[in-house]
């Protein structure tokens, strides 16, 4: 329940802050799958409680050591499912990317990695999950159906001119409480040497 998780969540401490978007499955049902959706409202409000900032199609800038950056985070893509396939979603990247009123690059936090076709190349480094990395990675079969439902965006570092896309297996699964040649991962990223953007 997000009272349990939210607690274990709130060790999480950072100089210049914690920040978090929301996934598909904190929109389409409660706390758990089979409860009725809240609209996120129970998600929001354990990740609040343990100090957990959550960025929802918002921009906010961030100093460190006199250097200006930016943390956007997207509201989710496919938040509310309108049909088989059809989805209507929360994001708004160009609402996003116009609160980015001055210098320095920019890390953004974005759910699903569909995403980054999208992403301005002022953008150097996009985080997301949503994939869990493949979640049973059976061979051959899992590489096929991850590619007709994700293109090449499902688990690691890719970089396509000169942006970078990190999506993470994440910690949980979809569908099935299960994992085959995918752990759950966090995942520790050291962030350095981006060349100065305007």
């Amino acid at each position: 329940m997000p009272d349990d998780w939210g607690e274990a969540l709130s060790v999480l401490k950072a100089p210049l802050g914690v920040y978090s978007v929301l996934g598909n499955h904190d929109w389409w049902h409660g706390a758990l799958p089979g409860m009725p959706a809240d609209g996120a409202e129970g998600v929001r409000r354990a990740l609040r409680s343990a100090g957990i900032d959550v960025l929802e199609n918002h921009a906010l800038r961030v100093t460190k050591n006199g250097q200006p950056f930016w943390v956007a985070g997207l509201g989710d893509q496919i938040a509310e499912p309108k049909g088989p396939r059809l989805f209507s979603g929360r994001d708004d990247l160009a609402g996003t990317m116009a609160q980015i009123k001055g210098p320095g690059p920019i890390i953004l936090l974005a759910h699903e990695p569909a995403i980054f076709r999208r992403v301005p190349d002022r953008v150097p480094l996009t985080l997301c999950g949503h994939t869990h990395g493949g979640q049973l990675n059976l061979p051959i079969f899992t590489k096929d159906f991850m590619r007709r439902h994700f293109g090449d965006l499902v688990y690691g570092h890719i970089v396509q001119r000169d942006r970078h896309l990190i999506i993470s297996a994440g910690l949980g699964t979809a569908h099935a409480p299960v994992r085959f040649m995918r752990p759950p991962e966090v995942v520790a990223l050291t962030i350095g040497g981006m060349r100065p953007q305007s």
